[in-house]
């Protein structure tokens, strides 16, 4: 297996971990602030989709799912959906707030498909190329990719974590 099949196999995890969890989610629990945390499950899998949506358009050159396939009229967030989560106010992060679960399991899986197409078209050559120079070291396209799927693979977790408390 060559590092972009590996890739492709780390991209595939996020959704696949969610859908180990999207049956467990009551009603309630979607948008609770467990121990008051700002950081609901609904914010968790919203930050998900949009942190892989937003870095790997970026790295393609491309528009993010989020606004061409209209997702940010689905989800009704305003502004505030425009943005990742990165660095979001407690108050910001408390107003995501999703009613559909399945809202949320669509916009994951778009952008886990748009992931795999955009990482079948790459060598392993390519995965070497430098796209951000504002880090030392410079981070390749590779690294930031990984960093992009490991992070979301960790949201999905909490999600699943927190449902575990109940």
């Amino acid at each position: 297996m060559d590092s972009v099949e590996l890739l492709k196999d780390l991209a595939r995890r996020p959704l696949q971990e969610g859908e180990l969890i999207w049956d467990r989610i009551g009603t309630g629990q979607l948008n609770a602030h467990p121990g008051g945390h700002p950081n609901s499950i609904a914010w968790l899998l919203w930050h998900s989709g949009r942190e892989i949506d937003a870095q790997v358009a970026q790295a393609a050159g491309r528009r993010e799912v989020w606004s061409a396939e209209g997702w940010d009229e689905r989800f009704g967030l305003e502004e505030l959906g425009h943005s990742h989560g990165f660095g979001q106010s407690q108050e910001e992060a408390r107003a995501v707030v999703v009613q559909d679960q399945e809202l949320l399991r669509g916009y994951l899986t778009a952008v886990t498909e748009e992931s795999l197409e955009y990482l079948g078209g790459l060598t392993p050559a390519d995965l070497d190329e430098v796209i951000d120079r504002d880090w030392d070291p410079p981070v390749t396209r590779g690294v930031r990719l990984i960093s992009v799927y490991a992070d979301a693979l960790q949201h999905v977790g909490q999600a699943a974590y927190v449902l575990g408390m109940d």
